[in-house]
């Protein structure tokens, strides 16, 4: 298996074990893909939660240039779901794996297609 392989491995591993969701493998791989090189990166390929300016970055590059949704509330209060969901005191907060969520919370698959 290729790295990225591996490492979309490791996410379906965390959604279906921390989340206990069953995870889209073909949405997750384009997602993962859609990442780039930051998934190979320590730094970049996890999100953190508490950084006023990461999530600025997720909102801003992710939710309304990726996915053309509109800035508002909703975009903060999606955001601040998901970091809930995944677990606050869980300092691995895979990229891919946010991203997954926010693209599945907001029903924009069709994104990916």
């Amino acid at each position: 298996m290729s790295k990225r392989d591996d490492l979309i491995a490791k996410y379906a591993a965390d959604l279906k074990d921390k989340l206990h969701v069953n995870p889209d493998m073909d949405l997750l791989t384009k997602v993962t893909i859609g990442c780039g090189p930051s998934i190979y990166n320590a730094d970049a390929a996890t999100v953190s939660g508490s950084d006023a300016s990461e999530l600025a970055t997720v909102k801003n590059n992710f939710l309304i240039k990726k996915l053309g949704l509109k800035d508002g509330p909703d975009l903060d209060n999606a955001m601040a779901t998901v970091m809930e969901q995944y677990g606050k005191s869980n300092r691995n907060k895979y990229r891919a794996v946010v991203y997954y969520l926010l693209v599945k919370h907001f029903k924009k698959e069709a994104v990916y297609a």
